[in-house]
């Protein structure tokens, strides 16, 4: 059945005039993106056999072109449109991030970290630099590696530390594994940094490990 021939109130885009995207399923919020479904299927049913071969909207966003184009209804143009979404919210979060205390809103900090890494091939090693106010002046990816490490050096971070005057940092890396859990090595690496910084009067206020939908803080997990 067509959603045109659906009650009006369920309607996907009816239903979130009506009642906000909060209460929209994954799949009614994909289906609007989409705005046409292909021969026999409506938009949500394209939108819930999406989420399944993907297993998540996230996995989605972060499917790279190949993978998503060769299924039936998508194309370069959905692939661009996808990538467009995804880049605004990551630029939406940065601004977020910039307005006030980084610490103020720690949720923001994962959802960037999630859309920013969460898709990454290899490892990427990430500072967060904030001013006094924990007001985020810039963020870096200063080291890349391999598909399961990243060499770090800790007289590079102190160096761009100085550089960015910043006097707190906040450090992420992902596990392209999918696996957000720290290694000794990742314990070892995070004290090294924040030793080597403390000597120049930079905090490091936490590091986040990204392991696909799951976020791990070392500060929450008592490792800073």
């Amino acid at each position: 059945m067509a959603i045109t021939d659906w009650p009006e109130s369920e309607r996907p885009r009816e239903k979130l005039l009506n009642k906000g995207a909060k209460h929209l399923s994954d799949a009614e919020l994909l289906a609007i993106f989409l705005r046409t479904g292909i021969a026999g299927k409506s938009a949500v049913d394209l939108a819930r056999e999406l989420l399944k071969h993907f297993g998540s909207l996230t996995e989605l966003f972060l499917a790279d072109q190949e993978a998503l184009c060769q299924l039936p209804g998508m194309g370069v143009a959905k692939y661009a449109q996808l990538q467009a979404v995804l880049e605004m919210a990551q630029r939406a979060l940065r601004e977020e991030l910039k307005s006030g205390d980084i610490m103020d809103s720690p949720q923001s900090v994962r959802d960037y970290l999630r859309l920013s890494l969460g898709g990454r091939e290899h490892e990427v090693f990430v500072g967060i630099f904030l001013d006094a106010r924990n007001r985020t002046i810039a963020t870096e990816e200063l080291f890349t590696g391999t598909l399961t490490q990243a060499s770090v050096y800790p007289r590079e971070v102190v160096k761009r530390g100085l550089y960015h005057n910043a006097a707190a940092i906040i450090f992420a890396h992902n596990h392209p594994s999918g696996v957000a859990e720290p290694s000794k090595a990742d314990e070892i690496l995070t004290q090294s940094l924040k030793q080597a910084l403390a000597l120049v009067d930079i905090k490091v206020l936490d590091h986040f490990i990204i392991g696909g939908r799951d976020t791990l803080s070392f500060a929450e997990q008592g490792l800073i």
